[in-house]
């Protein structure tokens, strides 16, 4: 677990900030202020980043375009809305492993995910089947379970679920689900990241099974894009979506995108549903009744993206390219591992991390296992302290350093507050 040779004092925590290249992107981000005399460590970027300074600037150039050209914005603002969603794609296809022409900005998640599955699944009598894991995020399990419903199966027969052991999904368990149900499989539907435990599947073992197993496979990455390193391209999945307001920092409720392999362009758009942005660029405003796909992911664009919506995504992916995701991740690593060094150092066994050593982002999952501590009552006392986290039920407490803009003070000082809240009970 020490491999970085941590220490558990202050002056440790402080060198390491100091010495720490990426430390200056914390001023490019608005954390929440203080509260009750303790500022605010802001340990929630799994749930909602943080706000970038510079998207309020980005805002106001685009209300400032619309002001001065009105609907000539679409040509003649800053940054063109006729192709706004473009601006996302450098910034996309650099964090998930794809080539530009194979994502796209679209949408919210779940609706993501039921443009794609009305593409890729496509179930007949003897092979209709879903498998997602039994933990799922609800959003993916009611999209799975109504995909089933809309094409006139019963969930309950049609629904194969992954179920983890100890809070662990292993790999020999999927692999026996494929070989005993495989020829019945028309969809596999998997986190990258599990919600819960923070557990990092093995998305390039996942891809290939389900490859060689003639089964389309999907995979949701609201947990993993902007946190852990992807290559969708090389992967195959056939296709991946992911929400933009967790590590991505693109506000509540913001424009999400969309992943879709290039092997699956090119098509007559007779595989999926359409609307007035799926039609070629070049031919869009001729109005005529005949439809020309798009030639690439823009294929699964449906509508005009909400430039708004958008705005603030692009300002935190070119935060991404600066940085160096690479940069990014070396930190992230020691950031979450110092964290857990802390826990391990204070706790032992009445507080551990469920998240997988080997395979974690920036999220640990820390369970409360001693019976006599309140969990929900010290994660509100924490609350009190300005420490902002997520609680799950029935006894975890989620917490993510998040590199950009977490330090390592951040960590030192939420452990000792965890101390006092743990005293107060």
């Amino acid at each position: 677990m020490n491999q970085f040779n941590f220490k558990t004092d202050l002056d440790y925590a402080k060198d390491q900030d100091a010495n720490d290249e990426l430390a200056h992107f914390r001023s490019k981000f608005h954390l929440p202020e203080d509260k009750n005399g303790h500022s605010c460590i802001y340990l929630c970027g799994n749930s909602l980043g943080l706000q970038t300074v510079n998207t309020k600037k980005y805002l106001e150039e685009e209300l400032a375009d619309w002001t001065k050209f009105g609907v000539h914005g679409h040509t003649k603002a800053k940054r063109p809305w006729l192709t706004y969603h473009l601006q996302a794609r450098e910034g996309f296809a650099y964090l998930t492993g794809s080539k530009e022409s194979e994502v796209v900005a679209m949408n919210t998640l779940t609706v993501n995910l039921h443009m794609l599955m009305a593409s890729f699944y496509r179930p007949t009598k003897e092979k209709y089947k879903i498998i997602i894991e039994s933990t799922a995020f609800p959003s993916d399990r009611f999209a799975a379970e109504s995909q089933i419903r809309l094409h006139g199966f019963d969930p309950k027969n049609a629904l194969i679920e992954w179920r983890p052991k100890n809070d662990v999904l292993l790999y020999e368990d999927y692999q026996q689900i494929i070989d005993q149900h495989g020829d019945e499989v028309a969809l596999i539907l998997l986190p990258g990241i599990q919600y819960y435990s923070g557990q990092v599947l093995p998305m390039k073992k996942l891809c290939k099974i389900a490859k060689d197993s003639n089964i389309k496979i999907g995979l949701d990455l609201a947990h993993a894009v902007g946190n852990v390193e992807l290559e969708l391209h090389d992967w195959e999945p056939d296709f991946a979506a992911w929400c933009t307001y967790k590590y991505l920092n693109g506000g509540p409720g913001s424009i999400a995108g969309a992943f879709i392999h290039e092997k699956y362009h090119g098509g007559d758009g007779s595989n999926q549903l359409l609307g007035w942005w799926s039609n070629d660029l070049k031919t869009r405003f001729e109005m005529g009744t005949s439809f020309v796909p798009a030639s690439d992911a823009d294929l699964w664009q449906v509508s005009n993206p909400p430039v708004f919506s958008l705005t603030p995504v692009i300002s935190s992916l070119q935060i991404f390219k600066e940085a160096s995701f690479k940069k990014i991740r070396e930190k992230s690593k020691k950031l979450t591992s110092y964290m857990d060094f802390l826990i391990e150092s204070k706790y032992k066994n009445k507080i551990v991390s469920i998240t997988p050593h080997e395979n974690r982002g920036c999220q640990l999952s820390l369970m409360i296992r001693d019976k006599l501590l309140d969990g929900k009552k010290i994660f509100n006392s924490l609350t009190e302290k300005n420490v902002i986290g997520d609680w799950r039920e029935p006894n975890v407490i989620r917490m993510a350093p998040t590199p950009l803009y977490n330090s390592f003070q951040d960590v030192f000082y939420f452990v000792e507050r965890l101390s006092d809240s743990i005293q107060e009970k």
